[in-house]
């Protein structure tokens, strides 16, 4: 419990220490924001502003996690590396994707949809394959508030790789506005430390080191989040990029397996769902009606803002309604 309050704070410190210094760096290599040509019309006031932040809260929560690290090093068990090794390689796919922005400049010139989803693919391929083989996770999930175990045997590394997919997607779509993604993804890490903490409690001790290590790096990038929204919110000194919203998606869905709790994610992370099935309702319902949509704009949180709802609010209320369903999923957690 102690070394996961020291992560909070550390990687909070941290991120603000080296907040100022990263932002000037990124100002020097040019690495500004092109803004989407359309976006809301509000954007285009962020239009420059420092991007790829991510690369911050990324390398704090992971430093951080590794210094507190309890118990052996053992390479092929080992939960913390596994899942650094995972979220390293989805922040790289958000890096290329980034960078090629930053180079065409324009917000439509980084990797086609088409290649994000099959380097997702891949990577998502080679941890669900890590999840299966490992002793201490396999095939079994938890289903909340039933209680049970569901064992989905082969189809595991299938199901994984949709539900890896879905949710990083979820997590980049939303990232729209000032501060939305880090203050949601704030909440679900800090539920998943301590899920993971109480799931440590519960397990023998050969386990134990593995999940209290989950529990840290979560802690860690809790920390390093609220750090990071001293210079994200609005309105944001500095934007985190795909680095980023590909490093949180893939921390909340790596977690998510390796704790036995991917069923969990479309309650804890109601905010990433909400984004992904709006773009799809509305792309559906687009091409179904020769032109007519059912959102003003998608993801969600854009028709909010172009409903006139003020872009701090939306935040707020996103934020609000994440610790609402973290609250629900920890009564889905009671046997």
């Amino acid at each position: 419990m102690q070394r996961m309050v020291w992560a909070v704070l550390f990687a909070f410190a941290t991120v603000l220490a080296l907040g100022p210094v990263t932002i000037k760096a990124l100002r020097r290599l040019k690495f500004g924001q092109n803004v989407y040509e359309l976006a809301p019309e509000s954007h285009q006031a962020k239009q420059g502003t420092p991007t790829m932040g991510g690369l911050l809260f990324m390398a704090v929560t992971i430093a951080v996690a590794f210094l507190l690290s309890v118990g052996e090093f053992a390479a092929r068990e080992h939960m913390l590396l596994a899942l650094s090794a995972f979220v390293i390689l989805m922040m790289f796919i958000g890096f290329l994707d980034d960078f090629g922005k930053i180079r065409a400049r324009k917000n439509q010139g980084g990797l086609s949809e088409t290649q994000k989803l099959l380097a997702q693919g891949i990577v998502a391929a080679l941890f669900s394959t890590y999840c299966y083989s490992h002793p201490d996770v396999g095939t079994a999930i938890y289903v909340p508030f039933v209680g049970i175990e569901w064992d989905l045997g082969w189809f595991y590394i299938p199901v994984m790789i949709f539900v890896i997919v879905c949710t990083t997607n979820g997590a980049n779509l939303l990232d729209g506005l000032d501060g939305l993604l880090a203050s949601v993804t704030s909440v679900i890490t800090a539920f998943f430390a301590i899920t993971a903490l109480l799931i440590a409690a519960t397990v023998s001790a050969e386990k134990l080191s593995n999940f209290l290590n989950i529990g840290i790096l979560c802690a860690a990038a809790c920390g390093a989040l609220l750090g990071y929204l001293r210079f994200n919110l609005h309105p944001a000194k500095v934007i985190m990029g795909d680095v980023g919203s590909f490093f949180l998606g893939g921390l909340v869905v790596g977690s998510a397996m390796l704790l036995g709790l991917p069923l969990l994610l479309p309650i804890v992370a109601g905010g990433y769902a909400a984004s992904l099935l709006s773009v799809f309702l509305q792309r559906m319902y687009y091409k179904a009606t020769h032109g007519k949509r059912i959102f003003k704009m998608s993801p969600l949180h854009h028709h909010f803002e172009l409903s006139g709802v003020p872009e701090t609010k939306i935040v707020s209320m996103y934020a609000i309604v994440s610790i609402l369903l973290c609250l629900l999923a920890a009564l889905g957690l009671q046997k």
